[in-house]
């Protein structure tokens, strides 16, 4: 099963690949409170509820890559930014 996802993501456009391995590379706990929003120059970057959440997962980063690039090529760093919050209206 790995092999045929892996293929269908070496042949998406590589601006897609990466995030779309995201969850794939991160897991589903983290993929469920996570979310990839772009990929240029190397760079993924996701979104993350909070700044313990960023804190945390910079620790992981490394792996993360590692996990990308198995599945898509070009992945040199994660980025991880804290989601804004929405102001709510009255």
């Amino acid at each position: 099963m790995e092999k045929i996802i892996a293929g269908s993501l070496r042949k998406a456009p590589s601006s897609e690949a990466a995030l779309l391995a995201w969850p794939l590379a991160c897991g589903s706990a983290v993929a469920g409170r996570t979310r990839a929003l772009e990929f240029s120059r190397g760079i993924l970057r996701v979104e993350v509820p909070d700044s313990a959440w960023r804190a945390e997962l910079q620790h992981l980063a490394p792996r993360y890559v590692y996990a990308l690039n198995r599945y898509t090529k070009g992945v040199t760093r994660v980025e991880f930014v804290v989601r804004r919050k929405v102001a709510q209206s009255a």
